[in-house]
């Protein structure tokens, strides 16, 4: 089973578009017009990144990223 990788998404004005970044994978980012096709694009990016990480020798990590909750925060 392929692990599931956190996408951060956030608006960049210094792009004028979406980024989708995928923390636990290095230099694996995508962008879009929309949230939506940022979102699309970082899922052909793991895609890739993850087929060239297996083809080159490269160790693939466990999906381990996680977002602080608004909760931890509070709690904090």
């Amino acid at each position: 089973m392929e692990p599931r990788y956190h996408i951060n998404v956030f608006w960049s004005d210094d792009d004028g578009c979406w980024i989708a970044d995928v923390p636990d994978l290095r230099y694996c980012s995508a962008h879009g017009d929309t949230p939506q096709q940022a979102v699309a694009e970082a899922g052909v990016a793991v895609e890739l990144w993850l087929e060239t990480a297996r083809e080159s020798g490269i160790a693939v990590p466990d999906a381990r990223y996680k977002p602080v909750s608004l909760e931890d925060r509070a709690a904090a």
